[in-house]
This record gives structure tokens, sequence and C-alpha cells, in this order.
């Protein structure tokens, strides 16, 4: 038995075999040509070799070898023609070897490879992933992606080899009468028979079957259809990309889908608002983050978003963080808010701004409790918008005032600054009474507030009183509603002027408590006249 096993051959590392030179060699190129330059070496009949990258390790070896030990038969079938042809290139296997060779044989066995079943064809796809540079190389790859692709096509309305050539069309889908569905592609809905109510976009039937594939030979099929990259021009394979990396996320993919996820964002950059809602842009954001998306992509994508931003929800906007232990992604946002705002003073739409504005007032308020939100980052996003965008400052200042609670170790200088987002005129006399009675607003900041509100209201008075004085004689119900609207804004006068006493009072307390022997401490000259 050891006369007969004269070759040891280890492969990839993994498993040592033992075989005899004169059959091995008789079908095999290149184990011949290293038999040969072996035994010149080490003048040893007894021969020792070392293959590495040998297709399908351990198993395609024992494979050849049965074939060679078979006198060059072997059953072939689509789970094992890919690794028995791979294995026949890498050890040159070929006729001019040995006639009948397995090279040749697994030829013959391809040839009928159009006539194999769907299943068939994806498991042969599969077990070439662990050998993928030969079966690439050998041309194996294309004939059986070109196989799978043409399945697709002839099972599926329209072709999906015509759609490859050409732009995907685009339903139309106006704002009012589409939503996203559950993978956030906008669904376009009759309004005319209930026949005609239907998705645009439903999961073909072949998406799922192709999630078992590597990334390698997803990425080889995108070439073979001219879709890959900046290439991609087609709807119906940008959804299956968002798919397939959909699946691949939550199976925990990393960079080598990176490609895959580029890819998937230029289809989506181009077809734009027309195929994709705004929940459905954010859908693809999240999907796409974690796999390894280049800085250029995730741009577009965001600009996309945020030009959108009017149509977002508060869900939309709760990102998980990604930097420095945040809860959100507060940076996304801004940048957001940022695209939008740029875009829009173009052209001010003053509906668009307000309906974002209120949308960022309830973030604030959402992102307020988040212990590592900097001082910084709250500003940032209370002050990404212009003025004109809130017509009240409630809400800034409800978020402000979690804030302050959420970070009691804020200093006062802190907070002084985090309260610079606020305009005080546009605060409603109830929020200022609040504020002027906040322990957590520093008194500087309360008193300018209510000096703000002061003149406010001292304005608006005199405005009432010479209305009231028109020479214009108004019916009798418009009379008593001047006059009520006077007596309220009296009353509210009144309030304010109270408040601004109470606050004299707490700040002369506070004085005398810190000792403070300054003698512009000790009076009123300093401030402002309020009363």
């Amino acid at each position: 038995m050891q006369e007969v096993c004269d070759l040891k051959i280890d492969i990839n590392g993994e498993h040592t075999f033992y075989v005899n030179q004169r059959v091995m060699c008789s079908f095999s190129g290149r184990l011949r040509r290293m038999v040969k330059q072996e035994k010149k070496r080490s003048q040893n009949k007894r021969v020792k070799l070392k293959i590495g990258e040998f297709p399908g390790g351990k198993h395609g070896f024992e494979l050849v070898s049965r074939f060679c030990y078979n006198n060059g038969r072997i059953g072939m079938s689509p789970s094992t023609i890919s690794v028995l042809h791979s294995s026949a290139m890498f050890l040159e296997m070929s006729e001019e070897v040995s006639p009948c060779n397995l090279l040749s044989q697994a030829e013959t066995f391809l040839e009928g490879l159009f006539y194999w079943t769907w299943d068939d064809i994806l498991t042969s796809l599969k077990t070439c992933e662990p050998f993928f540079s030969i079966a690439d190389s050998s041309g194996l790859l294309d004939r059986l992606i070109s196989s799978l692709l043409a399945k697709i096509s002839a099972n599926s309305e329209p072709s999906l080899l015509t759609l490859a050539t050409t732009p995907t069309p685009i339903p139309s889908c106006s704002s009012s009468s589409s939503s996203p569905d559950t993978t956030g592609f906008r669904c376009s809905i009759s309004t005319k028979t209930p026949d005609t109510i239907k998705p645009c976009f439903t999961r073909e039937w072949w998406f799922e079957d192709l999630t078992i594939l590597s990334p390698n030979i997803i990425e080889k099929m995108m070439k073979t259809l001219g879709a890959f990259g900046a290439h991609n021009k087609n709807l119906i394979l940008t959804r299956f990309l968002l798919h397939y990396l959909k699946t691949a996320a939550l199976n925990g993919g990393q960079e080598q889908y990176g490609d895959l996820a580029d890819t998937a964002v230029h289809g989506v950059v181009l077809m734009g608002r027309t195929a994709f809602s705004c929940r459905g842009l954010f859908w693809v954001l999240r999907v796409v983050s974690s796999l390894g998306i280049s800085k250029e992509c995730r741009h577009k994508l965001e600009r996309l978003m945020g030009l959108m931003l009017d149509q977002a929800t508060l869900d939309d906007l709760l990102v998980s963080g990604q930097e420095g232990g945040s809860v959100y992604d507060v940076s996304l946002v801004l940048r957001l808010v940022r695209v939008f705002v740029s875009a829009e003073e173009s052209g001010m739409s003053f509906q668009r701004m307000k309906k974002v504005g209120r949308l960022i007032d309830k973030y604030l308020g959402e992102i307020s409790p988040d212990q590592s939100l900097k001082v910084s980052k709250f500003l940032a996003i209370a002050e990404s918008l212009p003025d004109s965008a809130r017509d009240c400052f409630d809400g800034v200042y409800r978020a402000l005032d979690i804030y302050f609670e959420s970070h009691p170790g804020l200093s006062s200088d802190d907070r002084a600054k985090a309260c610079r987002c606020l305009n005080y005129e546009k605060l409603t006399l109830e929020a200022c009474k609040d504020l002027a009675k906040n322990p957590r607003i520093p008194p500087r900041v309360a008193m300018q507030a209510l000096v703000a509100q002061q003149s406010k209201l001292q304005c608006n008075t005199p405005k009432r009183a010479a209305e009231k004085a028109s020479p214009r004689t108004p019916p009798i119900d418009e009379k008593e509603q001047l006059r009520f609207n006077l007596e309220k804004m009296q009353h509210r006068v009144i309030e304010l002027e109270k408040v601004c006493r109470e606050m004299k009072g707490q700040m002369s307390k506070m004085s005398k408590n810190n000792n403070i022997n300054s003698p512009s401490h000790h009076s009123n000259r300093g401030l402002p006249r309020l009363c």
C-alpha cells in the first residue's frame, strides 16, 4: 500500500492526501509538472506537494481523486459541477493531457444548463462562493448568471434583461395620492375603481431567493446587467438591492457590501422623490448606513432627504446615534435641516418652512433628555432654522426646560448660552411667566424675557387704542370685541407687572444671601425699568 501511495499532497493546509503519482498525473497536467519539478529538486521517489487555494478544498480534491481512480468517470450534478469544473481548470485536466478528461465532461454537462431548474442554478451559484476567482476567470460564473437572468426574465413582466438596457419607467405618484409601503417605496392609490387599487411596487418573486448569494456574485450579476455603481438606472434592480442589503444588515453584513450599497443609492437618487417617499429615504439610509456606504453617496442621499424634509415625521428623524454614545444621530438631522433651509432660501415657501419648524420643535423635545447631548448640539439644532420658521417659541422653551432638568450639572453660563435660541418676543405670556419663575433659568435671562414681553405688550396697546379711536364707526359687535381685547391686554399688563415685582424681590434676596457689598449690587440703578 505504501508503494502505491507515493505522492503526498497537502491541500490548503487543511488536509493531506496520499495518492498514486501515475494515477493522478495521467489526468492532471499541473500535477505532472509539479511532481517532475519536485523530483529534480529532492531526488526522492516519494514526492511531497503543497497546493493552496484549491477549489472546494478537501471536498474538491476528493472528488478529483475519485474521478482519477475511477478511470476518468464520475457522476455530476448541479451541486458538484461548479467544484468539478473549477478543479479541472485548476489542475489542467484538459484533452491535451488525456482524452475525455474531467474538463470536457464538465463542459458537456453544462451544455444543458438552460434546462436546469431555478433551484439547481441557485445551488450551483452558491457552491462557487468559496472559489469565486477561479469560477469567474473560467467563465463559469458568466454562464450560471446568464442562465439565472434568463429564468427571471422568462417569468417576469416586463423582462429584466430588457429593463437592464433602458431606465425603468417610473409610475406617476403625487404626494397627495401616494404613501410609503412597508419597504419605503411610494405606492400609487387609484381613486377610480376598487379593482385598480394596488401598490405600484411589489416585491418580485425572485428577491428573497437571491439573498442566499454572496455579495461577490450579486455584484457580478449587476455588472452583467450593466447596472453596477453609477450605471444603475433600473428601479427593479434598485429595489432588489435594497431588499438584499436589508437582509445583509440584519445578518451583520459589513464593508464587503459597500459597493452594492453605493449602487443602490445611485439608483435611489436617480429615481428621487418620484419613486421614494421621504419616509422611504430614511428607511434606505438606515439600511445602507452600516454597510460601508461611501461619503459621496451618503451626501447625495442626504441631500435628497433634506429637500423633502417637510414631508418627514418625528419618527423618521429619530435615527440611532453613531458617535459619542448619543441616543440619536443629531448631526444627521442638522445636515438635513441645512440642506432644506439653503434650498428654501432661494425660493422661500413659508408654509413648508413653518412645517419644518414645528417638526424640529418636536425633535428638540425628544432629544433633550439625552445625557450625551451637548449644549452646542442643542443650540445648533434650535438655531438651524430662520426666525420666520416659528410663530411661537413656546416649543423651544419647553425643550430647553427639559434639557436643563435632564442636565442638572450645567453651569449658569452654559444655561445662559443655551437660552440664546429663544426669541422672547415670540413667547406667550404664560410661557414668559413660567420662565420668570423657573429656578433653572438664569435670572438675567428671565429679566431679558420680561423686558421683551413688556415691550411687546406696550407696543400692542397703543395700536389697539388707535384702532378704537378711528373715525370709522364700526358695528356694535365689533366695538364690543375691541373693548374686550383692550381690557384683556390691560389685564395681561397688570399680570406682567406683578411678575416683575416678584422678580425684583427674588433678585434682592439673592443679593443679600450672597453678601455682595458692591453698591451697584444693592440698588436697582443698573436694572432696566420694567414697571
